[in-house]
C-alpha cells in the first residue's frame, strides 16, 4: 500500500463549491512496471497482481459517481477501468493520457539508462526518440482543462504514473517537474480538488 498524503481542506464559510473534482486511478501492475521498466507506448497486459489491484479499486469507488470517465488508449488503463467498474457510457478514451513516450529509453530501468547518461532521471531528462516534458505537460494542460470543462460533478482518470504525476502537478498550477514528488504506485486512488479558491491534492497515492 502507497503513502496516503491528506490535505483535506473544510470549507467554513458554508458555500458549496460547484467546480469539478478529479479522482486519479493509476493502472494495476505489469511485468514491467513490477521490474522498474520504463513502459511508455508498449501495450502490455496487466499481471495477475495487476487484475486483482483493478478489481479491489471498484469496492474503493463504491458509492461514487462519475460524469465523465477519461481513459488512457492502452490495453493495461482500459483493462484497469474495466475491472473497476469504469466502462460504462460514460467512458471516454482520451489519447492525451497515454503514458510518456521514452523514446531510446523504452522497457529500460533508470539505473540501466544511467550507466549511458550519470544521473538521469525522467523529469531533467534528455528524452531521444520520446517526448520532452514540455510536451507532455501540453498534454497534461489539455486533460486539466477537459476536466475543469465539467460543472459540479467528479471526473475519473485512469492512465499511467509519469503522465498522472504531470496532471496532477499541472492541477496544481506548478511546474510540470513537481511531479517528481508525487509518487504514484500501481492501483491506486488519488483525488484532485479545491480549497475555496485553489487547486489542491485532496489525497495521493491510497
Amino acid at each position: 500500500m502507497g503513502h496516503i498524503i491528506r490535505l483535506r481542506c473544510v470549507n467554513t464559510d458554508g458555500v458549496t463549491d460547484t467546480r469539478p473534482l478529479a479522482v486519479v486511478l493509476r493502472h494495476g501492475e505489469t511485468t514491467w512496471s513490477a521490474n522498474g521498466r520504463h513502459t511508455g507506448r508498449t501495450d502490455i497486459d496487466l499481471t495477475v497482481r495487476g487484475e486483482d489491484e483493478a478489481r479491489a479499486l471498484r469496492t474503493r469507488l463504491a458509492g461514487r459517481s462519475f460524469a465523465l470517465t477519461l481513459c488512457s488508449p492502452m490495453h493495461r488503463a482500459r483493462r484497469t477501468a474495466e475491472l473497476a467498474g469504469l466502462d460504462g457510457p460514460t467512458l471516454t478514451i482520451e489519447p492525451d493520457l497515454m503514458e510518456w513516450d521514452y523514446g531510446d529509453f523504452e522497457g529500460r530501468t533508470t539505473d540501466d539508462i544511467r550507466r549511458q547518461w550519470p544521473g538521469w532521471t525522467v523529469w531533467d531528462g534528455p528524452w531521444p526518440g520520446g517526448e520532452t516534458i514540455d510536451q507532455v505537460a501540453a498534454r497534461a494542460d489539455r486533460v486539466v482543462a477537459r476536466v475543469r470543462q465539467v460543472d459540479n460533478a467528479t471526473v475519473a482518470l485512469v492512465a499511467h504514473g509519469h503522465i498522472l504525476r504531470v496532471v496532477a502537478a499541472r492541477w496544481l498550477g506548478a511546474p510540470p517537474q513537481a511531479g517528481r514528488w508525487l509518487a504514484l504506485e500501481t492501483g491506486t486512488v488519488s483525488e484532485l480538488g479545491w480549497e475555496h479558491e485553489t487547486a489542491v491534492v485532496h489525497r495521493w497515492n491510497a
